[in-house]
């Protein structure tokens, strides 16, 4: 069998494919057509310390070349998820990223000290892109002094590996990496979604304000994926409009240790089982020891 093992973090994962933070629900969502333990990793909702409603629909919106979200964080609280939900991934000896979230510093750091260790938690993912209330909205990851505070102060409250999951809406990409880097952080995701919108003209209205993902993201997040792998020594997981095994391959040849996929799942809900198996057969057709032989191979 084709290898496509990675290791991550000092974890062994299956395979390199996970799931994008909130596509796939708490996991049980997608059992009845494929089970969790196909995925390298299962990334959870983003969670928060207390319970969120989110956005009163509409909360998406397909465009030609992309979908547009606006849940807005909607999650059952931390403690739920672990209580409810994560015995699944238990049962299914499946790793999981915990994606988490706070709409202030003190949020984010009481989060994550509620998050106990576990053999199966690989990492925290910190959504970064949230507003930071204290500072009149802010975004946490436009700001790199706000990033390095942040980081580092999660950091201290816990011994599991802290993942940044980055905004694209910055000038330097690099310089809110390096502050991240200078705080401790173990690893980057790239990308969140863009922020977008939509005008309905027979209505004259704006019916949805989201995040705008799939395809139309692909370019930026790779070129992402490349710089900050190529300038920082740790792991990158790449994420943002891969939509078959050809995407999958792009983002690790340009660096991505791993790799999520959101969505073309809303697409077609068997992306994820057919990247992972179009990944084996790549290796099969090239010759390659193990896919972790293409990270980083793509050249200018």
């Amino acid at each position: 069998m084709e290898n496509l093992s990675v290791k991550l973090f000092d974890r062994t994962l299956r395979n390199p494919v996970m799931n994008a933070s909130g596509t796939l629900g708490y996991g049980r969502e997608i059992e009845p057509l494929w089970g969790v333990e196909t995925l390298g990793a299962y990334v959870t909702k983003g969670l928060s310390l207390n319970p969120h409603h989110g956005n009163p629909t509409p909360r998406v919106w397909e465009e030609e070349r992309g979908l547009i979200n606006s849940i807005g964080l909607q999650n059952v609280g931390v403690d739920r998820f672990f209580d409810q939900y994560f015995p699944l991934f238990r049962a299914k000896k499946t790793p999981v990223i915990v994606n988490f979230f706070g709409f202030t510093e003190e949020e984010y750091i009481a989060c994550a000290e509620r998050i106990r260790p576990d053999r199966l938690i690989v990492a925290l993912e910190m959504n970064l892109s949230c507003p930071n209330v204290k500072q009149g909205g802010i975004s946490f990851g436009k700001d790199p002094d706000l990033v390095h505070d942040i980081v580092k102060a999660v950091k201290g409250v816990t011994g599991i590996p802290v993942i940044a999951k980055l905004t694209p809406e910055v000038k330097n990409l690099k310089e809110i990496a390096q502050a991240a880097y200078e705080a401790g952080v173990d690893g980057f995701t790239l990308l969140n979604t863009l922020p977008a919108m939509v005008v309905d003209v027979g209505k004259r209205t704006i019916p949805i304000r989201g995040g705008l993902s799939g395809p139309v993201l692909k370019p930026v997040a790779l070129k992402a994926v490349y710089e900050i792998s190529t300038s920082f020594p740790v792991p990158v997981i790449g994420a943002g409009g891969i939509m078959d095994h050809n995407d999958a391959l792009s983002f690790l040849m340009a660096g991505a240790k791993a790799l999520q996929v959101g969505t073309a799942t809303f697409i077609d809900p068997y992306a994820i089982p057919k990247i992972v198996k179009g990944l084996g057969e790549y290796l099969k057709r090239c010759g390659c020891p193990s896919i972790g032989a293409i990270v980083g191979t793509a050249r200018g």
